[in-house]
């Protein structure tokens, strides 16, 4: 496999877009779960990440860095899905918390991975710099959505983030799109 860098800086745009549009709504959504609960989660993501860095001997390549990169993308696709069907009860709240929690525990080997993967010191820049660009882009897009649904009277946080699922949902199936779209399945020395 190889990696096209053009894309995949896209991919990393819209990936922190993503984020930064939805960092806000995650304290609405959580909102029913008992303090416990993130403790109990922290736990279950520290030793996942322990037992996933186990296995780095044989997960840093770029064949498992795609598989793994798109289970994520995947596993995001159904929370905001999940969501947009069945918003706002117990279980729903604990559903998207346990599935954050999951896609976290892969968050070392991805950066990890990532950096083996891209190698080039110029390019790594250009992806630290897509990303930044693109959560700030996601945070002051989620402001500006906040305040125009507060003008057409839409002050319900709970409407509100779930309004936002809507856009959450096609955001995410572009980053999906541009995610697969980085790698073609051209052998490379790297991989």
């Amino acid at each position: 496999m190889k990696l096209i860098p053009k894309n995949y800086l896209r991919y990393k745009f819209f990936n922190s877009l993503f984020t930064g549009l939805s960092i806000g709504s995650i304290f609405v959504i959580y909102e029913p779960l008992e303090p416990s609960i993130y403790s109990v989660g922290g736990i279950i993501l520290a030793i996942g990440m322990l037992i996933i860095a186990k296995f780095y001997e044989v997960l840093l390549n770029i064949r498992k860095y795609f598989i793994i990169g798109l289970f994520v993308e995947v596993v995001i696709l159904m929370l905001v899905t999940i969501f947009l069907v069945k918003p706002y009860d117990y279980q729903t709240a604990l559903f998207v918390y346990s599935g954050y929690q999951l896609t976290f525990m892969f968050g070392a080997y991805l950066v990890r991975a990532e950096t083996l993967i891209v190698r080039k010191k110029r390019l790594l820049t250009l992806v630290d710099v897509s990303k930044q660009k693109g959560y700030l882009a996601g945070m002051a897009l989620s402001y500006i959505f906040y305040k125009i649904l507060e003008q057409w009277g839409l002050t319900a946080k709970k409407e509100q983030v779930y309004d936002l699922h809507f856009i959450l949902f096609a955001v995410e199936f572009l980053i999906i799109w541009l995610f697969v779209s980085s790698f073609s399945k051209k052998r490379e020395a790297l991989g």
